[in-house]
Formats: C-alpha cells, structure tokens, sequence
C-alpha cells in the first residue's frame, strides 16, 4: 500500500513529533509515502482571511504538483491542510471559471488531483481487523478521549468524513488496539488552533474546558490527529495550571503514537518522549 505524502509546513516544524510517528508507524505496517515533490505551504491558517483567490491556489498548486507525480491519492495528516486541499477542490470542482483562473495563476492544468486521505482513512484502508491482527502490545491500560477538532470533520460538504457532530472513525482504531475510548462531549469542539499568539488567553479557555470535560469522564489521556490541536492540549496545560489552578497532567498522543505504542514501537521512537505531558506511572501507557 503506497500513497502520495503532503506534511505541510508543521510536520516539517514545530510539529516534527507527529512526522516521526506518523513514518514509523507507517514503515512498520509496510506503507510506503512518498513525499511530494516541491511542495508549498497550502495557506493554513491565514491566506483564506485574506486573500480568496490565494487560498485556493496554495493548495491548487500542490493538488497539481502530487498529479504531475502520479499520485492518485495523496496523505495529508495535518487536518488544517487536507481541509484547504479539499476545500481547493470542492470550488474549483463547482465553479469552471475559478477553476480556469487558478489554473492561469499556478500555469499548470489540473483535473481535480489526485484523492486527499486524513491519516484515519489511512488505518481505515489499512483494515481494523489487520491493524488488531498487527497489534503486539495491546493498550488495554489506556483510556482515551478522541479529540476531532474543528477541521476533520468539517464543513461536512467539504470533508465528507464521518459524521460532523459524533464521529467515530477514531475510536474505532483505538478500539482495536485494545483500548477503550470514553464517550464524551467535547470531541469536536474548538481548542482555540491559531489563536494560541493572537489569543492566548482564548486559547486557554477553550482548552481547559477540552480537558476538564475529557478528564470527567475518565479519560486517562487524549489522542487527536492535528499538531495545532496537540500544541494546544500538551504544551498549554501548564499555563493552564497557573491560570485555573486545576492539574489535569493529561498526555496527548497523536493517533499514530497509539498504533505505534500498540505496535511495540518506543517512546524515541515515535517521539512521545518529546512530548510536554508524559504518562505517569499506573496511568496508562
């Protein structure tokens, strides 16, 4: 099984963690991603506040980029930039003038590109079956709330992935790595994503609220599949702590650390151990 591979710029960043999971995790259930080739930033999270026209051909360009390459269908991880990518393609798909007028920009015709993957659809292809058959260290400790965010799911005519207000694909992975994921209420809303400079405090709101809803109803960590959403949840609970006073000490995976964890993979080797919240001793993996 071999896809076409888009990190965007915080896979390649500050969020190079997610990157190193999302490839051991990969390599070791034998799929192959082949990076494209001279890929741009897609323009997440500002080019669509200020400029239309931008915000489509960002994406445009890699969308045409990763067919030139021959990739049919292409892994984006990070749901900021599988959201512009498909977003690219829903308007231009609607709209042949847009379409044309992107393609004068970017001076390079495209027919749509090739298929965008979230990393979920990834295990999804992969088989829950296979992937409980691979699992070698099941997670049987561990007691997930499975944080969407905003962008996964949303907008459902854009995304057409899962349902917008109670997805599942998630939980069903780590299900069947042998945890159990909690039922919460908190699963798709905001954690403040990009405001964390502009809106610190904003950010810390709505991320405390994540956590104290996730934590109520006994979650002993959080797993998400978006590296602003991990920033958020991980890096901010110590600020959260001197703000509200409250101690969650919550570790934040990423969902291919789960798979990888069940997989045998280490801590250094998924890049959990660079992660600001570390489990504890007795509470889950």
């Amino acid at each position: 099984m071999n896809f076409g591979y888009y990190p965007g710029c915080a896979l390649h960043g500050s969020s190079n963690d997610y990157e190193q999971s999302i490839r051991a995790c990969m390599k070791t259930l034998g799929v192959g991603l082949a990076e494209v080739d001279d890929w741009i930033c897609c323009g997440a999270t500002a080019a669509h506040s200020l400029n239309h026209k931008l915000a489509v051909a960002l994406p445009a360009r890699n969308l045409a980029v990763a067919q030139k390459q021959g990739h049919a269908e292409m892994v984006a991880p990070c749901p900021m930039c599988s959201m512009q990518l498909l977003r690219a393609q829903h308007e231009m798909g609607k709209d042949a003038g847009l379409k044309a007028e992107i393609a004068r920009i970017i001076e390079t015709e495209m027919d749509g590109g090739p298929k965008v993957l979230n990393i979920i659809q990834v295990f999804e292809r992969i088989g829950l079956k296979e992937l409980g058959a691979a699992v070698k260290n099941p997670l049987k400790d561990l007691k997930p709330a499975c944080y969407y965010g905003c962008l996964l799911v949303r907008p459902p005519s854009v995304t057409d992935f899962d349902d917008a207000e109670q997805p599942e694909s998630m939980e069903k992975v780590v299900n069947a790595l042998g945890a159990k994921a909690v039922a919460w209420n908190y699963k798709t809303e905001c954690c403040g994503a990009g405001m964390t400079m502009a809106s610190p405090e904003t950010v810390l709101e709505l991320s405390n609220k994540i956590l104290a809803n996730a934590a109520a109803h006994g979650a002993n960590c959080l797993v998400t599949a978006c590296p602003m959403c991990h920033v958020n949840l991980d890096m901010k609970q110590a600020d959260i702590q001197a703000r509200y006073g409250v101690t969650y000490n919550l570790p934040v995976y990423y969902l291919t650390d789960l798979v990888g964890m069940a997989l045998g993979l280490s801590a250094s080797e998924l890049g959990t151990d660079r992660h600001f919240v570390v489990a504890q001793p007795g509470k889950g993996a």
